[in-house]
């Protein structure tokens, strides 16, 4: 697997059995903040001494999802946690219309007769590859090797999957039986970008005061 984080992401938190993302909103949440990473991790943005962050090059990525949060960071600055909340169905959306033209997942059209619906229902038809990250993702967390020598992008999907509370990955004994582990994890964040990894290491509080108290414990 060598897409980039937040199609990766996705992939994490896609129900295979349901064909459906487990939880839509947390989703949302996830894919911006593995957005963020991508965009820190390739040195297109970084964080100023006041913890804000500040696009070093707008030059085009080759992914739409990427152009067009590096368009949205450029326009002022504010914190990583900020850039999380904000415009997440928008990312979400633009996710699963990137893996749709790569034909990892299919889109509904829209009836437009029928009744208005938020979304477009997205099915998977070969779910290996999100079944494989999700094992080894869930693996890495319960001691799956030397975090030093873990990928940086399966470290920080770690990350998110454990501070997201993505249930279909890791369970709520997962999270606090392997607490040192998922530090050392975000710590593989925190050594590039340490602002983001503290906005990743707080993602369910910031999940749950943006939606007024949301599941997912």
């Amino acid at each position: 697997m060598n897409r980039p984080l937040h199609l990766a992401a996705y992939l994490l938190a896609f129900d295979t059995q349901a064909q459906s993302l487990q939880d839509r909103t947390r989703a949302g949440f996830l894919l911006r903040a593995a957005a963020l990473a991508e965009l820190a991790h390739r040195g297109a943005a970084v964080e100023d001494d006041a913890g804000r962050v500040r696009v070093v090059t707008a030059a085009p990525t080759e992914d739409g999802v990427l152009d067009a949060l590096l368009a949205e960071l450029g326009t002022r600055p504010r914190t990583w946690k900020a850039w999380i909340r904000r415009s997440r169905e928008d990312t979400l959306e633009a996710v699963e219309q990137r893996l749709a033209v790569l034909g990892v997942v299919t889109m509904a059209n829209r009836d437009p007769y029928g009744p208005v619906v938020p979304h477009r229902a997205v099915a998977m038809a070969d779910p290996r590859e999100a079944l494989d990250l999700q094992v080894r993702v869930a693996e890495l967390v319960r001691g799956g090797g030397p975090v030093a020598e873990t990928p940086f992008a399966d470290a920080v999907l770690a990350a998110l999957a454990a501070h997201g509370h993505l249930r279909l990955v890791l369970s709520r004994h997962d999270r606090r039986a392997h607490t040192e582990r998922v530090t050392a994890l975000t710590d593989r964040l925190k050594a590039e970008t340490p602002g983001l990894a503290r906005a990743v290491a707080g993602l369910n509080v910031t999940m749950v005061a943006a939606q007024g108290g949301m599941g997912g414990s």
